[in-house]
């Protein structure tokens, strides 16, 4: 695979050129010195690439040449990350890690012991932040896919309307005693209905973990709660660690 990589959404079926937008086109020519006549792999996050050539390395629109297009295989699961902030650009990390283990969506939350508070502007400006975070990475790791990066919801509206809608399963990283372990989970949801989940919802809480209240709300609301393990994890590592061995698992 060409070690250059470029996104490129809304590019027509039937393209034989692609010209990048300038932000694109300086991160491939300026940062990454992507030279006349060198490939590129661009791809428009929602599983499409294309092998190109750089025909014209101008640095604001470089232009691709379209030598082969390739569908990515079809994704047999999809994971939801659902994360209440954590403090300073640990988010950023979050993100990044999420794209790299193949979460389709993150959605960040507002709960009772979120430290970071974000309104108007500000949480339009972090968002556009996570996706081009988000794409960044899929550049890096070579992943077709961008996950979706929802607006940011309070806890309230999270569990009562997004929560309820459209998942096989939904999980809840938890300290709490009597949680499960993801493999007892998955092995009772397969037994229950002939198949593993294809559509997972993942919770993660913030430092300090969801109040109590909101563990109660959590749980009322059919999330399973699953255990990581003994120690107690920071809010960056639990989301890692719960989207890599779900994506494990359901991989298998």
């Amino acid at each position: 695979m060409p070690d250059f990589r470029a996104y490129a959404p809304d590019v027509p079926a039937a393209a034989t050129e692609i010209r990048l937008s300038p932000e694109e086109s300086h991160h491939l020519v300026v940062v990454n010195r992507c030279a006349r006549g060198e490939p590129v792999v661009a791809f428009d996050g929602h599983g499409r690439e294309w092998l190109t050539e750089c025909v014209d390395p101008a640095k604001h629109g470089a232009v691709l040449r379209v030598k082969e297009g390739r569908p990515a295989a079809t994704r047999t699961f999809s994971i939801t990350l659902a994360q209440a902030l954590p403090k300073g650009s640990t988010m950023d990390d979050i993100v990044r890690q999420a794209t790299e283990v193949g979460a389709a969506r993150i959605i960040p939350l507002l709960s009772e012991r979120t430290q970071v508070h974000l309104d108007g502007d500000r949480a339009d400006r972090k968002i556009e932040k996570w996706r081009t975070t988000a794409i960044e990475a899929a550049k890096q790791c070579g992943n077709p896919w961008l996950p979706d990066i929802m607006p940011v919801h309070e806890m309230p509206a999270f569990i009562f309307f997004t929560a309820a809608a459209g998942y096989d399963l939904k999980l809840v990283a938890s300290l709490h005693p009597g949680a499960k372990t993801l493999k007892h989970v998955l092995a009772a949801y397969a037994s229950a209905h002939g198949r593993p989940p294809r559509n997972v919802l993942w919770l993660v809480g913030p430092e300090g973990d969801f109040s109590s209240e909101e563990m109660h709300t959590v749980l009322c609301a059919d999330f399973h709660p699953v255990t990581l393990g003994p120690l107690v994890l920071r809010s960056d590592t639990a989301a890692l660690y719960a989207l890599s061995i779900l994506s494990n698992e359901l991989g298998d």
